[in-house]
């Protein structure tokens, strides 16, 4: 495998090679528009200056000067950063409009390296990185953690709605050390403007001297406003989206509030769902699949010179039904509500020694219910299933440092520390006071991390990097040993203490190009419901049983990339290789379970193999192996009409087995795909057609090769900027039509538990617009 992977590598590397070579001329060598990304790296870099007539020196910091410049619009150009030491996928906001996802999955489900979850499609549907799923990938907002309880079941939905978001970073590597072990597989970085970080770019409000349309120039300018809406209807599931932005300046205050809401009927599917229990009822649909959703946002910052300093209110509210078989027949639905205070701020040059600092606060509380049916056959049982509440704090603090001559290099250092304190609670409704009548009892843990990143500059063409973290984790619960046949909570108060490293180089090329090669050493703790689980879960249908006695899991992992930025051809290349040293991951038995342990068959249980849904689950360790490689590109080939007509394509596998060789089970296949585009000031049109082969790698125990798939998508949308004629009215118009599946292709997704019983949505049709005001 690994040669095979190599080799491909080698021959996508000289095609690409042999592309830049064949540049034409008469396209745009001129730098893009910049990609802007903050949550990777606490050490920000100055923005490269703009590109000159003259002849400039060729790097990723510098733009070669074009005989015959052709603007390029920014709507569909692939983003690619280079300055960062791994792969950075970015959705930068236009794209993020155009998207028809729903959630934080949905919407980098086809990304290189990433797929969705996809638990219940359009409502749950978590971001999985390289095959690792939620207790490895931190999902964080404005830099504080947003993900609720989705990373305790993988039916819990993440409330951080795509609607209200302006772009979404997808981090991996060394970055992922400014936010924890528990991040080892990546994170994913959503922001929005509820917390101002400047003055918005916006037109004037009347004042008693006349309309002034200029936005403030000072601090004490003139007050301003602007608004956004942003709506969407779809074919397939009968939905409706909208949402309204507004963002405001007076004096040294800025302000932003938001309202979204989304209603979606149960979603049309290609065919029958259910592959190993037919003759159930079908009409088309996937039973039990529709989604209710709704929100709102309310902040402000004080701004002043070097700085600003703010806080924001977040509610979301979601009401989404569970589809699978067991899901359908008990009508299981989660109701779920998540209420967040977060502040942050930042004060630039405050010494002659400190360049910055940052901090970033949260409080979270949270809670939702599983409501179904205790029998299937009587209506009258329908009540609360399962319980989940989440009270979460935590903050952050950095300080970056002034760079420091070391006559060899010139080093920046940022030094931060981390702090949070959580308590969990999963109790069974119908007894909430007894203990393990849920998936797990009160818990609770306390962390406190603090973490350094060393950036060396030795050149404009060579820079490295070396980082290091230690936290101290501190987890309080109680588990009964139900395996040895006792019942009895038995306190336990492990306690872990992490250490991870990690270093890069990154080095400009000839051709505009910009290699990179990290290393990292990362220890993970196990988390709560790793250890305390013990109980059902009715939505996913297990019974989990976690083990108190797990170790620390250590990843140690080299990536090498390969990328560009500039010019016709835009690329990025990367393969990786990750070694996991008491990989925790949770196994099914083979056994099932009823409601309680005295249900489960097998030993150490001998319950009669009658009226058991659940399949056990019970969470080990065992050595793994993770490697694979992402290729994405974009060519633009000639200019047509008023823009430029091009080809793109992307390519990625992750293969990952266990060290005596059988498979980490839900792992995602191989994909390859490609397609067309056009653009021009106004127009951007693309189709693509992404194909998954078939994953027949599969865990030996419960679970079942997935079909492959063709996935045909098709878009064209129109943007306009308005001059408003009395001062105020739209000022840009951005209106589109996406069809996604469009073959109408059974689409079953591997790393879903319900994989075989919940097929991905049939063909849609989703019809958008945006207006800023």
């Amino acid at each position: 495998m690994s040669i095979k992977l190599n080799q491909m590598l080698l021959v996508s590397s000289a095609a690409i090679i042999s592309l830049v070579s064949t540049d034409q001329a008469v396209l745009s060598q001129e730098r893009l528009p910049e990609i802007t990304v903050t949550a990777p790296s606490p050490i920000r870099r100055p923005a490269p200056a703009p590109a000159r007539p003259a002849p400039a020196q060729r790097g990723p910091a510098a733009a070669p000067s074009p005989p015959t410049p052709v603007a390029i619009p920014s709507s569909g150009v692939l983003p690619v950063v280079i300055d960062q030491f791994a792969t950075v996928t970015v959705v930068p906001n236009e794209e993020l409009r155009r998207s028809n996802g729903a959630t934080l999955g949905d919407v980098l489900q086809n990304k290189p390296g990433i797929t969705g979850s996809s638990f219940a499609p359009g409502a749950s549907s978590r971001p999985i990185i390289r095959g690792l799923d939620v207790n490895r990938v931190g999902i964080v907002e404005n830099g504080i953690g947003g993900g609720g309880v989705s990373d305790l079941g993988e039916d819990h939905f993440v409330p951080i709605n795509p609607l209200t978001t302006n772009q979404i970073e997808v981090i991996r590597g060394p970055a992922t050390l400014r936010y924890g072990s528990q991040s080892i597989g990546g994170v994913v970085s959503a922001t929005d403007n509820r917390i101002p970080e400047a003055f918005p770019d916006c037109r004037t409000l009347p004042s008693p001297k006349g309309l002034i349309t200029k936005a403030p120039s000072s601090a004490n300018g003139p007050g301003c406003v602007n608004f956004e809406t942003r709506s969407a209807v779809s074919t397939v599931d009968n939905g409706l989206e909208g949402g309204v932005l507004m963002d405001a300046a007076s004096g040294n205050y800025a302000f932003h509030a938001d309202a979204f809401a989304r209603k979606a009927d149960d979603y049309r599917i290609p065919s029958y769902p259910y592959r190993f229990e037919p003759g159930r009822p079908f009409d088309g649909k996937q039973p039990n699949s529709s989604v209710r959703m709704d929100g709102a946002a309310v902040g402000g910052s004080y701004i002043f010179d070097g700085g600003f300093i703010g806080a924001t209110v977040i509610q979301d509210n979601a009401l989404y039904h569970i589809p699978g078989i067991d899901g359908a027949d008990h009508l299981t639905r989660i109701d779920a509500h998540q209420t967040r205070v977060m502040a942050k701020g930042e004060w630039r040059a405050p010494t002659t020694a400190i360049d910055a600092i940052r901090f970033w606060a949260g409080v979270t509380d949270y809670k939702h219910t599983e409501i179904g049916l205790a029998d299937p056959s009587d209506l009258s049982t329908l009540g609360a299933r399962q319980i989940f509440t989440n009270k979460e704090q935590e903050g952050r603090l950095e300080v970056t440092l002034k760079p420091f001559n070391l006559r060899f290099a010139e080093m920046t250092t940022a030094i931060g520390v981390q702090g949070g304190h959580q308590d969990l609670n999963a109790p069974s409704p119908d007894d909430p006071g007894t203990p393990f009548n849920g998936l797990f009892s009160p818990n609770s843990n306390w962390r406190i991390a603090s973490y350094i990143f060393n950036e060396f500059k030795f050149s404009e063409t060579l820079k490295a990097q070396v980082a290091g973290r230690i936290e101290h984790i501190e987890l309080s619960g109680s588990v009964p040993d139900i395996l040895g046949l006792g019942t009895t909570p038995i306190a336990r108060n492990p306690e872990f203490t992490p250490k991870s490293a990690s270093a890069g180089v990154i080095k400009n090329l000839p051709w505009d190009l910009a290699a990179s090669i990290t290393a990292q050493y990362v220890e993970r703790a196990p988390k709560p419901a790793e250890l305390f689980s013990r109980g059902p879960h009715d939505a996913t249908a297990t019974f989990d049983i976690g083990n108190p006695d797990l170790k620390i899991e250590v990843a140690k992992s080299v990536e090498a990339g390969l990328r560009r930025a500039v010019g016709p051809l835009r690329f990025e290349a990367t393969a990786y290789y990750t070694r996991f040293d008491g990989f925790i991951f949770r196994h099914l038995t083979g056994e099932l379970c009823g409601a309680t342990p005295d249900t489960c068959t097998g030993p150490p249980f001998n319950a009669p193999p009658s009226g058991q849904e659940l399949k056990q689950a019970i969470y080990s360790q065992k050595d793994a192996t993770f490697r694979g490689g992402e290729i994405q590109f974009q060519y633009e080939v000639a200019k047509l009409w008023r823009g430029i007509w091009g080809f793109e394509g992307q390519w990625d596998i992750v293969r990952a087995t266990f060290t005596d060789g059988t498979n980490v089970p839900r792992i995602p296949p191989q994909r390859f795909g490609g397609g067309f585009f056009y653009r021009d000031d106004n127009w951007f049109a693309r189709i693509n057609l992404l194909h998954a082969m078939a994953q027949n790698n599969v865990a030996p125990i419960f679970e079942t090769p997935t079909p492959g798939y063709n996935r045909l998508r098709a878009e064209v949308s129109y943007r306009e900027k308005l001059k408003p004629s009395g001062g105020f009215g739209p000022r840009e118009v951005n209106v589109g039509v996406v069809g996604d599946n469009l073959l109408n292709a059974d689409i079953r997704n591997s790393v879903s538990y319900t994989k075989d019983e919940v097929l991905l949505p049939g063909a849609s049709v989703r019809l958008f617009a945006n207006v800023k005001y």
